[in-house]
Order: C-alpha cells, then structure tokens, then sequence
C-alpha cells in the first residue's frame, strides 16, 4: 500500500504441525500512525508482533517495511531497521541494574554521546528511572519495570515501536502515565506506534486507528472512535 511504513500482507503463522495462529492476517501502518490491535486472549496480537520483530517466521504472507520485503531479515538486522518490540511480560536482564538495561537498548550504537543523549531523552519521559538508574532491575515495581522495558526500547531510536500489553499487571495510575507517554511520542514526535491491548478504551483513546483480531483472523478495522462505538467491539470487549 502507498505511504504504508508497514504492510503485512496475508500473513499466515502457524505453531507445530496444526495450530493456525495468524489465518490470513493484513494490515498496515502509514508512518506517523498509531495504531491499536485488539482481541481476546488466543487472538493471535503477540504473535504478529512477534512475527513482525522476526521472531517468528510466517508460513505464507509477505512483511513489508518501509518499501523493503522483511520477512527473511533476521531480527537484529530488523532492529537496525528501525523496529523495536517492547514484549509482554517485559523480559527484563533481572540482575543488571537500570542503566545497564537501558544501555542494552543501544547495542548497535556505541558512540557515547549519542548513548547519552538517549538516556537523557529517557529520563526526561521517564523521571523515576533516573532516580533508579544503578538499583537492579529485578528490584523494580510492575509499573517502573514497565517503564524500563519501553525505555530500553526507545534506546534503540526506532521508527516503528510496537508494544505488547503494557497495561498488564500494573496499577491503573501507573497504566494512564505509561499512556501519556505514548500519546506524547506519538503527538509531539511523530512516533509510529502499534499496540497491543487487552484494556481496549485505554487503547482506542491513544490511537488514531484500531485493528480487532479474533481466532487469527482481522474481522474489524477503523478509525478507534468507530470502533469504541461498535456493537461488535462493545458486546465482546467492552462487556455493554
């Protein structure tokens, strides 16, 4: 698609010999977008995320990015690209402190004044990780292991950050100025985000448009006001 900086493209993923994951799946994102993918657990979101980050390999189906077929890029030349993954479940290095984690994030740059520059931007989003910056990341609160995992991400300087339930598990203060974050990514820098989330209004509030998965197949896409007012998406995500 035209001005797409990311199209998949009929994208079927499969676990084991018969367990069908992703049926079909296409969707795309301009650059500049956010976009939110929603569904149920089982859907299918983490493992297009996961196939998207190269991760996972599509049994069928085609990954564009930026103009370019990826999905034979191994994942760290996708990481050079420009694509980062903050997964679920944070997968943090428990024993490395703040700064060593966040650190890790820049693996493919070594110039120190750019890593600096990164850290500062970090902190400037994410105050309370500069307070924490030589305390082990095991030792972190949910909502402050989550902020390191997104800030780690974003020491890559990626072009395209998708994030994989970051609501999950953390408390709803927290929930709303991890929100705020990326809405102000997205609004004042113009970061293409594609999230992933169980929490759909919090979701839909922060993205222009949305993707509904169900059983691995896209069965509703639009803008999120439309989707928030849909019956389809109201009755099985909503619960009214």
């Amino acid at each position: 698609m035209d001005g797409a900086l990311l199209e998949v493209r009929d994208a079927h993923v499969s676990y084991g010999a018969g367990v069908r994951a992703l049926q079909g799946v296409s969707l795309h994102v301009r650059a500049g977008e956010a976009i939110a993918l929603v569904g149920a657990n089982g859907a299918g979101k983490t493992t297009l995320l996961k196939t998207v980050a190269g991760l996972l390999e599509p049994r069928s189906g085609e990954i564009w990015f930026d103009g370019r077929r990826i999905d034979t890029v191994e994942a760290p030349e996708r990481v050079g690209l420009g694509i980062a993954l903050v997964p679920e479940g944070r997968r943090l290095f428990s024993r490395l402190t703040v700064g060593e984690n966040l650190r890790l994030g820049t693996f493919r740059d070594r110039d120190p004044r750019v890593r600096q520059e990164l850290l500062e931007r970090v902190f400037a989003l994410f105050p309370v990780l500069a307070e924490r910056v030589k305390q082990r990341a095991g030792t972190l609160s949910g909502g402050e292991g989550q902020m390191l995992s997104i800030a780690r991400a974003l020491m890559s300087r990626p072009r395209f950050l998708m994030l994989d339930e970051p609501s999950l598990g953390i408390m709803p203060r927290v929930v709303d100025a991890i929100m705020d974050v990326l809405e102000r990514l997205h609004r004042e820098e113009g970061l293409t985000t594609l999230l992933v989330e169980q929490n759909v209004p919090a979701a839909l509030s922060v993205a222009d448009r949305g993707y509904v998965l169900q059983t691995g197949r896209i069965v509703a896409e639009g803008p999120s006001r439309a989707l928030l007012d849909s019956e389809l998406v109201r009755r099985a995500y909503l619960g009214i």
